[in-house]
């Protein structure tokens, strides 16, 4: 697992053909765990306002629980990906496991909502070797990061410390879309824009910053 807010060089060079930034120079935002009934439609108000589109990297399970509110992340114009079904390492796993762990939240997405899945990311960032192989068989590219804002530990303040000395033009930034992170998820944000505008950095169209 990766820890640190930004990714070590030697990590990125070893797996470079994960996307660990944008292609386009522009600030992707990134959400992991949802969609969440306390949290999802205050994210998505503030996008809304902000006019900004994001990509959810939703769990199977939470996508059962509250079908409606995933509808709503599409129709708002975001991009889906795919967090596999119940948020487990899949590099603690077997590949035939890990597959269907990542084959199941595709098909889930296909059959409620007629939606194909191009992007995953695996929970805590867990992946190994075989990770490449795998995400290939299902034709899926893994996206990673290049900032890990730390807003689940619920600190604003390591949140700044990490937007202030690790944003780029070009950066995926990970938030949550989770309980952990309610009470700082939207003051993060607004602190994100702020210091992307004082940076004369611009927000990207998900699929744009992805090819």
């Amino acid at each position: 697992m990766i820890t640190g807010y930004s990714p070590p060089f030697i990590v990125k060079k070893l797996f470079n053909d994960f996307i660990w930034q944008t292609s386009n120079n522009k600030i992707l935002i990134t959400f992991d765990d949802g969609p969440s009934a306390t949290t999802t439609p205050r994210i998505l108000d503030f996008l809304a306002k902000n006019e900004i589109r994001a990509a959810f990297f939703c769990v199977g399970k939470n996508i059962r629980k509250d079908p409606e509110l995933t509808k709503q992340v599409i129709k708002e114009g975001h991009l889906i990906a795919n967090h596999t079904m119940e948020h487990k390492l899949i590099n603690k796993m077997n590949i035939s496991e890990a597959q269907e762990e990542i084959r199941s939240f595709n098909e889930l997405m296909k059959e409620k909502f007629n939606y194909d899945i191009k992007y995953f990311r695996p929970p805590h960032g867990g992946f190994n070797l075989r990770t490449k192989g795998l995400l290939k068989t299902l034709d899926l590219k893994n996206v990673m990061w290049s900032l890990l804002s730390y807003d689940y530990e619920n600190d604003f303040e390591k949140v700044k410390h990490g937007i202030d000395n690790h944003l780029r033009e070009n950066s995926i930034v990970v938030f949550h879309d989770n309980i952990k992170s309610n009470s700082i998820i939207e003051e993060s944000l607004n602190y994100t824009i702020k210091v992307a505008a004082k940076k004369a950095f611009d927000f990207g169209e998900p699929e744009d910053c992805l090819r």
